[in-house]
């Protein structure tokens, strides 16, 4: 979640693309043209919306308002957030509520597999609030939304998107044991930034987690992780984390531009230009991700279908 800047400048440790756009921060800036998106009018969108509704579904689509919820929706397919909406972290740069949360709801996996049979999907992620609450932080709701799916849906290759854990091994193994086939957790920004993005969660905790599912379920999984750009990291910043994603065994990347979704939110410092982007996506295949999706639209589950392993 899913979801997700003077970054990358020469002054900085990096190189600079021509047209990257450094900000001040104070208020909201406008966006560049690379990240003006069309509207789609699709009837889609509106059966989309109307299934969700009916089947009183959350989507990090909606709850992170993501930019690019129009044009997913209007494709039929959607990005699943259980446990509710409401999150016991607040991190600086999501949307998702920070609150006491509610009680798991019991028939909500059978919800979830409802809705990928109704939609055809080929490929769902499904992805969760934070649930520090529970002492397995949800873990066991997401090995029975996994089942369910799996059940109703056969055929299916599923996705999950989940929150550290914080690292407990009794927890990573109960998602491990419904065998999803892609694992995905996002360590979000680079170190440096990381106590100042993230709440509670920390660098190497989440490269932790990535790899005790990958020791886990060596080939049978494949691992994903991802970075926002736009917050203040360097370039140097952002390879030395994908460098670090690949010691840990990491399959895929994904990178994409921080966008502030309120102005109580941590403020955008640099709109990364797409051919910045570009030369990070080559960089991370040179370093052996088996897949890496980099753009200023880029989100976790975003084309997520693209990921599917062979």
């Amino acid at each position: 979640m899913s979801s997700c800047s003077s970054s990358i400048s020469p002054s900085r440790g990096g190189t600079a693309a021509a047209a990257s756009i450094p900000l001040t921060p104070g208020s909201r800036p406008r966006l560049p043209e690379w990240l003006k998106v069309q509207l789609p009018t699709s009837s889609a969108f509106t059966r989309t919306r109307t299934l969700l509704e009916d089947l009183k579904l959350h989507t990090v689509c909606e709850s992170a308002r993501c930019p690019n919820h129009w044009e997913c929706w209007s494709k039929g397919t959607a990005t699943f957030m259980i446990a509710g909406d409401r999150c016991t972290r607040a991190c600086g740069f999501c949307a998702v509520s920070t609150a006491r949360p509610l009680a798991l709801e019991d028939d909500e996996p059978r919800r979830v597999a409802e809705a990928t049979r109704r939609l055809a999907l080929r490929h769902v992620v499904i992805t969760a609030v934070a649930r520090d609450d529970l002492a397995d932080g949800g873990a066991a709701h997401f090995q029975r939304t996994i089942e369910a799916v799996r059940e109703l849906n056969p055929g299916i290759t599923i996705e999950v998107l989940t929150p550290d854990f914080l690292d407990r091994d009794f927890a990573l193994d109960l998602v491990v044991a419904a065998r999803p086939h892609i694992f995905n957790h996002n360590v979000e920004t680079v170190r440096r930034l990381t106590p100042s993005v993230r709440h509670r969660a920390t660098y190497d905790r989440s490269l932790t987690v990535l790899r005790k599912v990958k020791d886990r379920l060596e080939q049978a999984v494949h691992t994903k992780s991802g970075l926002m750009l736009g917050l203040g990291e360097t370039e140097a910043e952002v390879l030395e984390t994908m460098r670090d994603l690949r010691a840990h065994r990491v399959d895929n990347l994904t990178l994409g531009q921080y966008l502030q979704p309120t102005l109580k939110h941590l403020p955008v410092l640099e709109f990364i230009h797409p051919d910045q982007f570009a030369r990070l996506k080559r960089e991370g295949e040179a370093m052996g991700f088996a897949h890496v999706a980099s753009g200023p639209l880029v989100r976790s589950s975003y084309h997520a279908d693209e990921f599917i392993p062979h």
